[in-house]
């Protein structure tokens, strides 16, 4: 499993021209799912999330995690994270998960967050086109992987 956290000021997602999701100051999660992911994957990443001390606080400082600010979170699903480069020029997507495996992977990924953040979040629609807006903070990004815990 794979993730792109970004701190965000604010963050939406609109399908078809029709705003779904939008949150204020939190992260944005795309995340990738292949098909070795389990469940242990799930709550690894998402205890990482929740307590990422990437929040400011009261001196600048980044000391505070989403669960001390009380942020929000929008997840998007993402198969081009698994894009492998190394032959040609077209990615090649055969890591990523086909839907049979990788919705209910996604389903519970969004499930166990909002259970450990004890609120709702924000989500895309798998499969479909979407146009995500942010206001990457600072900017942060942090790049996750469950095979690689770096």
């Amino acid at each position: 499993m794979r993730a792109v956290i970004q701190r965000v000021s604010k963050a939406s997602v609109t399908v078809n021209e029709e705003k779904i999701s939008a949150i204020e100051e939190g992260v944005l999660i795309l995340i990738g799912i292949e098909n070795e992911d389990t469940q242990e994957d799930i709550d690894w990443l998402t205890n990482k999330i929740v307590n990422l001390r990437i929040f400011n606080d009261d001196i600048g400082v980044m000391n505070n995690s989403l669960l001390e600010t009380n942020g929000d979170a929008i997840v998007v699903s993402q198969f081009t994270l698994h894009a492998s480069t190394k032959k040609g020029n077209r990615p090649s997507y055969i890591k990523a998960a086909r839907p049979e495996v990788a919705i209910p992977l996604y389903e519970a990924f969004i499930s166990t967050l909002e259970s450990k953040m004890n609120k709702k979040v924000g989500t895309g629609i798998f499969g479909a086109d979407m146009k995500v807006e942010l206001l990457n903070d600072g900017p942060v990004t942090i790049l996750m992987d469950t095979k690689n815990k770096e």
